[in-house]
């Protein structure tokens, strides 16, 4: 089922996936799309309903949305926004608030090279910061959809996504801490947490940043 919804003079579209639940779900994609799932015996003035009802929801998760998807179409290098100027050079330079570079594809191969640089440099540095007794573990890097990081102790690794580039140093630290504070304390559990904050006692601002 989908159908359009007006909301403070913009129009969404509303896709309706009916399954066999007792609840009901709102969820707002990339693309602004609002996902409702929902059981097979609503009907589309019910889903209507629910949505009037959620109002407030919807402005403050829509504005989320919305800002992240702005943020997405611009060019950010360590939390800094640059633009990209194309230049018939070999060699990608950067001065002040704009990146010279022969074409995109050059761009994305400089890009990977300053992610495995950068995010090598940060790990070798904030593992330095542990005491524990943790290994040194493997870096790997990728482009991941729900998550900054993953601690995998089985084969001593951690993986960054490749988004973090597009944030401050303080941002990829705190995710690689994150990430390290795995190997002392395998959850998510207050001990955990206490690890994060020794080893970075302001975590909490990266985290509102990560989450805009």
């Amino acid at each position: 089922m989908n159908f359009d919804y007006k909301l403070d003079g913009d129009i969404y579209n509303v896709l309706v996936v009916k399954k066999n639940n007792k609840n009901s779900y709102i969820k707002i994609k990339d693309d602004l799309t609002i996902y409702v799932t929902t059981n097979y015996l609503t009907t589309k003035g019910e889903v209507k309903r629910m949505l009037d009802n959620e109002k407030d929801f919807l402005k403050r998760s829509l504005s989320r949305a919305r800002k992240k998807m702005e943020k997405d179409e611009l060019f950010y290098y360590l939390g800094q926004k640059y633009d990209i100027i194309l230049v018939p050079f070999e060699n990608t330079e950067v001065y002040d608030d704009k990146i010279y570079v022969k074409d995109m594809k050059a761009l994305d191969k400089w890009l990977k090279k300053e992610m495995k640089r950068i995010f090598s440099e940060r790990l070798e540095y904030n593992y330095d910061l542990f005491d524990e007794d943790i290994p040194f573990p493997k870096l790997k890097i990728r482009s991941m959809k729900t998550r900054w990081g993953v601690c995998n102790k089985r084969d001593n690794s951690i993986t960054l996504n490749s988004k973090l580039i597009r944030y401050s140093i303080h941002e990829i630290d705190y995710v690689i801490i994150h990430e390290l504070s795995h190997f002392v304390h395998f959850d998510h559990s207050k001990e955990f947490w206490e690890t994060v904050r020794m080893h970075m006692p302001d975590y909490k601002k990266s985290v509102l940043i990560l989450k805009e």
